[in-house]
């Protein structure tokens, strides 16, 4: 028996039908659109590891690895590309200044793990007991605190170049409202490559080390470092990605899953939180960043109508293959400070916004003070840099994990107060699921 069943002639998708995960158009058609997967892909999973100091080549092997795994563990039931997540562009980053890569690919490895373990209680439990911990009010704090406590780095970037910063910044935005479709969907991905260009003719590029590179060759591979003393500390920074790749994933499930017309894919919800978690802890084991599902790949599949995991395994073989080139790595890590400052200026903003989204999708009624401080409280502490340092020991808890505490302690803590003291203060709509609406896994 097939993988795939071939959908109507091969060639076509009548308007109003969908190519379904079992299915596939012929050959040449599927490795146009899993090529085009690459391409959505790639402009968010290549700025992570720019970001972080990580290796690009390595990075992009386990995400192609990654998405591998996690069609197998999904039985090819649901179509997904597995990138580099940017939640973790702040955890990585100050773990790594402050203990070294080593920790920082630790901290990777304990969220990896750590949502392979919750996958297998949504499998086993189902996912309504992860929408009552993080209803849609935590879910978009804690994305939006995230974008939002990176601004600084942001600037950072921005003032080495301002000028090449400007121009960069102007250009996504510009692409992003002037495309239709799929190039606007990647206005990010189109501003690097312009920022790039420009950069150019302003002298900022330096091409030594892409001279100096192999044509082909294996990726640069880096092992956790579980020993350093500053290791446990930082590891406690990785720990609301957990949540954020919980959301994303579920969402990401739902949406497919809406879109497909069929509610049976949400009994995958707990396998790709498992797969999620392999693919995080694979990356982390050998120097690749954390990674997600893609909402970029959502977008293809969106504006194709093409839902086939074939074109996904194309996708995941691809990355592999340009992962096996030292020279186009050392081309990605040539992209200059300008270009970078622009581009994440508008990123993590987005990021933020993202998570306001959430409110505004799933209708958070922020005339609730349980609510209110709860969004409050956390995004202050995550865009102020609030921090909790012990000198002598080298402890230390960043923004992210202390607003991220103080949103879940808030809002569960206030919630239980408000309600039995029936002061109105509490939130009390039903606790929606992130993301689409498609039901829960039976």
């Amino acid at each position: 028996m097939p993988l795939w069943n071939i959908h109507g002639n091969g060639r076509t998708v009548a308007p109003g039908a969908v190519v379904r995960p079992e299915e596939r158009l012929n050959w040449p058609a599927t490795i146009a659109i899993g090529v085009q997967h690459v391409i959505a892909m790639f402009g968010a999973t290549f700025l992570v590891p720019i970001l972080t100091g990580f290796p690009v080549p390595t990075t992009l092997l386990f995400s192609g690895v990654g998405t591998i795994l996690f069609l197998l563990v999904t039985r090819n039931k649901l179509p997904s590309y597995l990138g580099s997540s940017f939640a973790f562009i702040a955890p990585v980053t100050a773990a790594t200044a402050s203990a070294g890569m080593g920790s920082a690919l630790a901290g990777i490895v304990a969220v990896g793990v750590l949502l392979a373990i919750i996958g297998v209680v949504v499998h086993t439990a189902g996912v309504k007991w992860v929408d009552r911990f993080l209803p849609p009010v935590l879910a978009g704090t804690i994305v939006a605190l995230i974008g939002f406590n990176l601004a600084g780095a942001a600037r950072g970037n921005y003032e080495l170049a301002p000028i090449t910063a400007t121009f960069t910044l102007a250009v996504t935005i510009l692409f992003a409202v002037v495309f239709r479709g799929f190039l606007g969907r990647i206005s990010i991905f189109l501003g690097v490559i312009a920022g790039y260009i420009f950069a150019a003719f302003r002298g900022e590029l330096d091409f030594s080390k892409v001279d100096e590179a192999a044509w082909i060759g294996l990726p640069t591979f880096h092992l956790p470092d579980f020993a350093t003393p500053g290791t446990w500390s930082a590891m406690a920074m990785f720990l609301p990605v957990v949540l954020v790749l919980i959301a994303e994933n579920v969402g990401h499930v739902r949406g497919v899953a809406t879109m497909v017309e069929d509610p049976k894919i949400n009994a995958q919800t707990g396998k790709a939180l498992i797969a999620d978690g392999i693919s995080t802890t694979l990356a982390g084991f050998f120097g690749g960043s954390g990674t997600t599902t893609y909402g970029e790949n959502i977008g293809v599949m969106a504006s194709t109508r093409v839902y086939s995991t074939a074109a996904y395994w194309v996708a995941g073989i691809t990355a592999i293959l340009l992962s096996m080139s030292p020279k186009f790595g050392e081309v990605i890590n040539s992209v200059p400070a300008g270009v970078l400052g622009g581009v994440t200026t508008a990123l993590y903003g987005l990021i933020g916004v993202i998570g306001i989204k959430i409110w505004v999708d799933n209708k958070v009624d922020f005339s609730r003070p349980v609510n209110q401080y709860t969004a409050a409280v956390a995004l202050i502490v995550a865009v102020g840099g609030f921090q909790i340092k012990n000198g002598d020991s080298g402890f230390e808890l960043g923004g992210i994990v202390l607003a991220t505490v103080a949103a879940i302690l808030i809002y569960h803590l206030g919630n239980l107060i408000a309600r039995v003291r029936r002061t109105g203060a509490d939130d009390p709509k039903p606790l929606a699921g992130v993301g689409a609406p498609g039901g829960d896994p039976a």
